[in-house]
């Protein structure tokens, strides 16, 4: 769903995209890795969408925003969950602008880098050679968290799954008027109204 909303928005602006294709495989640390090897095909190594880890397929255009999603220099702001706006495309390095925490306006050079993510329930460990970035035009609200951000618009097709999510949403926006929130659960008798989970278990203690 994320990933169908950022590709709809980049396609709406202006400018050529560029694509750029992950190198995926199986890893050899991987127990019986030949017959692993041979087992899966590259074509469904690059379909599997892993939490965490980049697609195997990246569209970007200049001006396009987009998160970093691995630690790579945190001294110089390049932490995971930073925010860059897209200045470069080039064919083995992403330039981009920090516009988040401390490092506001720094140039970055975003290489390719290897990863192999390791909490999966994948009967091997994928290889994926890729930048460690994600468009974000739209992200989820996990994602979110520690984000200031002066305009915010929250999709709530269905209520919130757990407790504090709807307030970490909310308080990620500086002024109540930069603030929209668009709901769409038919099941409650308001229409525009959702449900905020709370957990009432949490104040027993208090007082």
């Amino acid at each position: 769903m994320l990933d169908y909303y950022n590709l709809t928005l980049i396609r709406l602006f202006a400018g050529e995209s560029k694509i750029y294709r992950s190198v995926d495989s199986v890893c050899k640390s991987t127990v019986n890795y030949e017959s692993m090897e041979n087992m899966y095909t590259p074509e469904y190594l690059n379909s599997l969408r892993i939490a965490g880890v980049p697609n195997h397929q990246l569209e970007l255009k200049i001006g396009s925003p987009i998160v970093l999603l691995r630690n790579l220099a945190p001294s110089k702001g390049l932490c995971n969950g930073t925010w860059l706006i897209v200045t470069q495309l080039c064919a083995r390095v992403i330039e981009a602008v920090i516009v988040t925490e401390n490092h506001i306006g720094d140039k970055a050079f975003i290489p390719r880098i290897c990863m192999r993510p390791s909490d999966t329930a994948l009967p091997f460990t994928l290889k994926r050679v890729q930048f460690p970035v994600s468009l974000c035009y739209a992200m989820t609200i996990n994602k979110s968290q520690g984000q200031t951000l002066k305009y915010v618009g929250l999709y709530l097709p269905r209520p919130v799954f757990s407790h504090g999510q709807f307030y970490v949403a909310i308080s990620r926006v500086t002024t109540p008027l930069g603030l929209h929130i668009v709901c769409e659960n038919e099941t409650h008798p308001i229409v525009g109204m959702t449900k905020n989970v709370v957990y009432h278990e949490v104040f027993a203690n208090l007082g």
